[in-house]
């Protein structure tokens, strides 16, 4: 009997990907989502806290400030500085002098 060889296949060079063709369209610029708006939470402790927020960042500041820099200074949103404002301005802490708020 005659014996056959095994003959094994050399692994064939693999071809280089073929570059893929430039698309002749044009895609839209994704949409942006609107900004969600900061909720503010409205209950005596939050405001309560935004008031200290607001009366230790005008102590710091040692002067009358705009809401927006007491905000900024504050770490806080404008919305929850108008809230602490209120609060202290029912306590008498501070008081309001040509759109700047200083302590009383």
């Amino acid at each position: 009997m005659a014996e056959k060889k095994a003959t094994t296949k050399a692994a064939a060079p693999k071809k280089a990907a073929a570059p893929k063709k430039a698309e002749t369209t044009k895609k839209a610029p994704a949409k942006k989502a609107p900004a969600k708006k900061a909720e503010v939470v409205i209950n005596v402790e939050s405001v309560g806290f935004r008031a200290g927020d607001v009366y230790q960042a005008l102590a710091a500041a040692d002067k009358a400030l705009p809401v927006a820099e007491i905000a900024k200074a504050a770490k806080i949103t404008i919305e929850e500085a108008y809230l602490g404002i209120g609060w202290l301005f029912k306590e008498g802490k501070v008081e309001g002098r040509s759109n700047l708020i200083a302590l009383a």
